[in-house]
């Protein structure tokens, strides 16, 4: 038998869609491994927020292989670049045992460099850049960004003076160096998506939720506090440490963090799915399945793995 036409396989959905439990049992079924593509789940001690739900990786008594989890420390930024990096090289770690990966998570930008071979450079730091820039304060500096990318993607860059710097600084060498484009890859992506009416993945969002603030995510933003990490660090990471960080100040009540982060996950919920219809008009062949059918998965996955 030759080999497959495909060496990689992914499953891709938006949050709360059920895609780490099916790849796991795909995983499990072809004796395979998983690679995470979750911008949050690399960090380590972050695990009720960012929904590692590790548990999920144990079928039907085997602990299914993972990598790409609990890599790095909260300090770290971590670029696409990174992403990038690291799962090239699992990626040829896998392959080279003969197996071929299972991808899966809703980061479409990750899940997307990963596939269709984006050339990233690392950007180096700019020491003459970043003296000029100490002397201007966070107006001044907002600006700047503005002028050189008209629409900020992460709108955190803007609160934060680190991060800050570092944005005007991946922007001034992006305008100077072609920065971002794709190239030959000789990735060949089986792609799976997990697709359900709306209405009953904004309920599946909104019972997970209550679930993991009832399993101790508030404890776990707390002792990510504890620890050091600084609110405005911890906005960073996502909406439910945004959120859950304000109530702990005591800025909103209970009611009022559960409303607006319900809301504001449904809300990422369309925008991953905005990102999926994209990648699909770019060329991505994404085939969809209702909710989370382990047995369509398989099915397609069988047919087309031959």
């Amino acid at each position: 038998m030759g080999k497959p036409a495909f060496n990689l396989i992914v499953i891709l959905g938006p949050t709360a869609s059920g895609k780490t439990r099916l790849a796991a049992r795909l995983a499990r079924d072809r004796s395979s491994e998983i690679i995470s593509a979750d911008s949050r789940q690399v960090y380590r001690g972050m695990d009720i927020g960012t929904g590692k739900d590790l548990g999920e990786y144990v079928v039907d008594g085997f602990a299914v292989p993972y990598h790409l989890i609990d890599i790095v420390d909260p300090d770290y930024e971590f670029s696409v670049f990174d992403y990038q990096t690291n799962f090239s090289r699992v990626f040829t770690d896998i392959s080279s045992r003969g197996i071929v990966p299972v991808m899966v998570g809703g980061t479409g930008l990750y899940i997307e460099a990963a596939i269709t071979g984006y050339r990233l450079l690392q950007v180096p730091e700019n020491p003459s850049l970043r003296h000029e820039l100490e002397k201007k304060g966070m107006k001044e500096l907002r600006n700047r960004l503005s002028e050189l990318k008209s629409a900020v993607h992460n709108t955190t860059d803007l609160l934060d003076r680190k991060r800050l710097v570092r944005a005007i600084e991946i922007m001034e060498f992006t305008n100077t160096y072609k920065y971002h484009e794709a190239h030959s890859t000789s990735m060949v992506a089986l792609v799976i998506g997990l697709r359900w009416e709306r209405s009953v993945l904004r309920e599946r969002i909104t019972d997970r939720l209550h679930k993991r603030l009832q399993t101790g995510m508030i404890e776990e933003v707390e002792k990510l506090h504890r620890s050091g990490i600084g609110w405005e660090k911890l906005d960073f990471f996502g909406l439910e440490y945004r959120y859950i960080g304000l109530y702990l100040r005591g800025v909103t009540t209970y009611g009022e963090m559960f409303q607006k982060l319900n809301t504001r996950i449904h809300q990422f919920a369309k925008r991953q799915e905005t990102w999926f219809r994209r990648m699909e008009k770019k060329g991505t062949t994404i085939h969809w399945i209702n909710g989370d059918d382990y047995a369509k998965a398989a099915e397609i996955t069988n047919a087309l793995m031959k």
